[in-house]
């Protein structure tokens, strides 16, 4: 992180404005402390970072500890609640895809009963069997 500090400020980007400047852009106290204290948020966070990557959770002390322990607990809630999110919609889209199967099923089922209502009643009319053949002129020799 220092590196990457030390590289911004030796670029043109990072260079000291003028001293007028300077003092039109001092913070209030306010700010300050509220800088500070989210400067200390973020050492906590990278240091609680290392530890989860294979450092030594001893060296770090109990507010640091439990600052860490926060923030794993939000992370996991949001993690949790996003899965849970992408579950409900993927049983919608299920539900979803069933009623359409069942509406295609139900179609299918309806043209197979009409079929053999129709196969059914054409041969109790007649009570002939049915010819293969049509007898036309043209195929009489």
């Amino acid at each position: 992180m220092k590196g990457l500090i030390e590289r911004y400020m030796s670029s043109g980007r990072g260079a000291q404005p003028e001293p007028a400047a300077v003092e039109e852009t001092l913070p209030d106290p306010d700010t300050k402390e509220e800088i500070n204290m989210l400067k200390h948020e973020i050492e906590v966070l990278q240091k609680g970072l290392r530890y989860m990557f294979g450092a030594r959770a001893e060296e770090m002390s109990l507010d640091e500890l439990l600052v860490l322990e926060k923030h794993l607990e939000i992370w996991i809630y949001q993690i949790r609640s996003t899965k849970m999110d992408i579950l409900l919609k993927e049983i919608q889209q299920l539900r979803n895809k069933e009623e359409i199967l069942t509406a295609a099923n139900q179609h299918l089922h309806d043209k197979v009963e009409e079929n053999a209502e129709i196969t059914n009643l054409a041969t109790m009319i007649t009570n002939f069997p049915q010819p293969l053949t049509i007898q036309n002129e043209i195929f009489q020799y």
